[in-house]
């Protein structure tokens, strides 16, 4: 099944970010792999004055157009609501899109959404007419508020940026999606291996973005075929009906009206 991302229909479930890889060619190769349709790309970490950052931009756009996809500048970098709207503003100058992922970092060491000047940031970014991913934690209120400023799309995080620790709170994850049945959640930021992805898509979750589980692995090609495959495999488990846990083992095979035997006893 496809995904809808503010209206526009997408074949691939993995969104992936374009930075950290050893080469702009692994990057290539890597985003290709996933079959993904959506690349992030920082504004505020590559200089547009500078040769090499056009390069990289202009790369990237070749990328995403062969694929018939996305961009997703991001406000990677911020702190503040004021600073994401005016680098918001460049992003769509010089990308010609109203897609933001919104990052507004509030602590150093874990790097953590502010979640104070996120809420500002997406008051000001809609009513500018921008759509809005904003990046926040497992907070269920923070993702309600979100969504009753008018995020279409919610994007929770599964643990720290880059950490790799995975899914460190299942509980809050499901709440979020119980919570809010009708919002797109994406779920950003943590994911380590393959089996993360496809836990929380047999929870729910319409969609995985993720960079440093590709771009860090020894193989970042084949790492993505592999995320590429486990989105799959969680999405089709969610749609078929995962069956419920039970408290005690029940035997695959009924014993009652099996005919048994007597064994006669050996001497």
């Amino acid at each position: 099944m496809s995904l809808t991302i503010y209206g526009q229909q997408l074949n691939s479930r993995l969104l992936i970010g374009s930075a950290l890889y050893a080469s702009p060619e692994v990057m290539k190769r890597a985003i290709l792999a996933s079959g993904s349709q959506v690349v992030t790309l920082s504004l505020k970490r590559q200089n547009p004055s500078e040769k090499s950052g056009a390069q990289i931009w202009q790369y990237i756009q070749e990328i995403v157009s062969s694929v018939d996809g996305y961009l997703l500048p991001n406000t990677a970098g911020c702190r503040t609501a004021q600073e994401v709207f005016t680098l918001a503003q460049m992003s769509r100058e010089i990308f010609q899109t109203d897609w933001i992922k919104l990052e507004t970092i509030g602590d150093d060491y874990n790097l953590q959404p502010d979640p104070i000047e996120l809420l500002k940031a997406t008051e000001m970014l809609i009513k500018a007419g921008f759509k809005v991913l904003p990046y926040c934690t497992d907070d269920l209120v923070i993702c309600q508020r979100l969504w009753d400023l008018g995020c279409e799309v919610i994007m929770p995080w599964a643990s720290p940026i880059g950490t790799g620790k995975g899914l460190m709170n299942p509980y809050n994850l499901e709440t979020i999606r119980m919570r809010l049945p009708e919002a797109t959640l994406i779920l950003d930021a943590g994911i380590g291996k393959p089996s993360d992805a496809c836990l929380a898509m047999e929870m729910g979750y319409d969609g995985i973005l993720l960079n440093s589980a590709v771009a860090l692995a020894d193989n970042p090609v084949a790492m993505a075929q592999a995320f590429s495959g486990a989105i799959n495999a969680g999405e089709q488990a969610y749609v078929a009906g995962i069956m419920s846990e039970r408290q005690t083992a029940q035997a695959s095979t009924p014993t009652l009206d099996t005919p048994f035997w007597h064994q006669p006893s050996v001497k």
